[in-house]
């Protein structure tokens, strides 16, 4: 179990569920509040944004390998300077957009993508840290941010089990003993498909963790499934409208599917209960009135039994349905009234 903010992350408690806004602010801080504020009416636990500049992930330069393919659904043949541009959250946005969330009762941290800032968001005393999957093999980065003591989520998108395993070892190594290990595809949008959720147990046995997911399907399905295998985390790409656009927009969920992920997620957790078979205290009243063989008219002394005066019907209390086999034909020892549960002593 770890903790953000003083909320308890772990299987024994309700999935907690990070909303990613990404650049779904569209270049408009008056947006980017709006976002924070429907994610706290959405009922959501964690706001978190990403803490970059164009010049901190790559270099303004051209040709193919600073470009995105022309294939990819979203942002083919994009510069990769050009798309951080566009989507970076600018760095004086995150005191405001921090103190709103931490007012509106949310955690509030971000994914740092080099050391400037590491030491931007230390002055802003963020709770927590996220690692992004592309960074999972910057172990450098994974250390500094370890170092701060703070709780920290790492996404392992593209990781193999030796990558993985490398990250954890780092931050483990840098000092971190709150960590949690997010399953993820990291494409956008990302099939159902490739989302493998089998995985989750084994990435929580390789690591011995805390395990979520940080998902970019579309709708909820896919979450959810993820609690029924072990996530306890649970990071969404938020907007106030698909259909006002934005980088992230098309893999986005809406404030109201928000809202639909914090209730689903908690009652697919409360349902997962223990590993046991048999009747639930709820359902001791209706184990009166499972079927059992009654006398279904008024009978006389030596009558045969039969179907006629004998059948399977609710509620409990008479022999067991399959005992109609024994007593058919046999009769009845004394008169016996309609509605009498059928017993051995009576035949």
């Amino acid at each position: 179990m770890i903790s953000i903010a003083g909320r308890a992350i772990g299987p024994g408690h309700p999935p907690y569920v990070v909303a990613e806004l990404s650049g779904n602010h569209n270049g408009s801080l008056e947006r980017a509040l709006a976002i924070v504020d429907a994610v706290a009416d959405a009922g959501a636990h964690a706001l978190k944004l990403q803490t970059y500049t164009p010049d901190t992930l790559t270099v303004d330069a051209d040709g193919p390998a600073f470009r995105l393919g022309d294939a990819h659904s979203l942002w083919g043949g994009e510069r990769l300077y050009d798309l951080y541009q566009r989507a970076r959250t600018p760095w004086e946005w995150h005191e405001p957009l921090f103190a709103r969330a931490r007012e509106r009762g949310l955690a509030a941290f971000s994914s740092p993508f080099d050391p400037t800032a590491v030491e931007f968001l230390e002055k802003l005393d963020v709770p927590a840290y996220k690692i992004a999957s592309s960074e999972l093999v910057d172990l450098p980065l994974i250390r500094l941010v370890a170092a701060t003591g703070k709780p920290l989520i790492i996404s392992t998108g593209m990781g193999t089990a030796g990558e993985i395993g490398a990250a954890v070892t780092a931050a483990r190594e840098a000092g971190c003993t709150r960590l949690a290990v997010l399953a993820c595809t990291a494409s956008y949008p990302a099939a159902p498909a490739e989302s493998n959720l089998r995985a989750l147990p084994l990435l929580a046995a390789l690591t011995g963790e805390v395990v979520g997911v940080s998902d970019h399907t579309p709708g909820i399905g896919v979450p959810l499934a993820a609690v029924a295998l072990g996530a306890c985390l649970i990071e969404k790409h938020v907007t106030l409208a698909r259909a006002d656009g934005g980088v992230d927009s098309a893999f986005s969920l809406e404030p109201t599917e928000l809202a639909a992920l914090v209730t689903e997620s908690a009652r697919a957790w409360e349902a997962l209960g223990e590993p046991v078979l048999g009747p639930r205290p709820s359902e001791r009243e209706g184990l009166r009135f499972r079927r059992s063989l009654y006398v279904v008219r008024d009978v006389r002394a030596g009558e045969e039994v039969g179907p006629g005066n004998v059948r399977s019907v609710r509620p409990a209390g008479g022999l067991p349905p399959d005992a109609a086999r024994e007593v058919t034909g046999r009769r009845f020892v004394r008169d016996v009234p309609k509605g009498t549960p059928l017993t051995w002593d009576l035949i």
